[in-house]
């Protein structure tokens, strides 16, 4: 029998974790991959299925210019080589919330997940909007505190803590 629950990889991305990166993005690589690292062969091992998630922004001028991260076609939007990948699944999203992708929906549906257990970037960021998604769609969701890290102010922070908890999502 097959584990139903995912754990979801969130935005784990070259331009947000290699040494070339925006000054925003002050990530612990090291300590946060060791983590995902971890999270993906603990819920493998389990027989749960690892899904990826990759932020993709559409590859134009204004774009470019604008965010300069995860832009479509460049090395910096594909998953930083230092997480592991066992499993070919695989999703892009071009809003913060990953279920926002309709073959990602039709995934977790095809696959009966009781719950989905997300992880990765940024954890009061697309994690957050990814949990507050799966709330509002009937999942059971949960944030693990061990596979996420954030570069937000604290004002963000408390606000969507605020919202996760009114959503009924735990963070563990």
């Amino acid at each position: 029998m097959s584990c139903k629950k995912a754990l979801i990889v969130i935005d784990m991305q070259n331009d947000y974790l290699w040494k070339k990166r925006k000054k925003q993005f002050t990530y612990d690589t090291e300590k946060l991959t060791a983590g995902v690292n971890g999270l993906i062969h603990s819920y493998a091992a389990e027989g749960c299925d690892i899904i990826y998630i990759r932020h993709i922004i559409q590859n134009l001028p204004t774009n470019r210019l604008l965010f300069g991260y995860s832009i479509a076609g460049t090395p910096g939007a594909d998953i930083y080589p230092g997480v592991d990948i066992v499993s070919e699944l695989c999703f892009d999203k071009m809003l913060g919330d990953a279920l926002s992708n309709k073959k990602l929906r039709e995934h977790i549906s095809r696959c009966g997940y009781e719950e989905l257990h997300l992880c990765g970037l940024d954890r009061y960021g697309c994690v957050t909007a990814t949990g507050l998604g799966a709330a509002k769609r009937g999942y059971r969701a949960y944030i693990l505190a061990a596979g996420t890290e954030t570069v937000l102010p604290e004002k963000k922070v408390s606000k969507q803590k605020k919202r996760l908890e009114k959503a009924g999502i735990t963070m563990i």
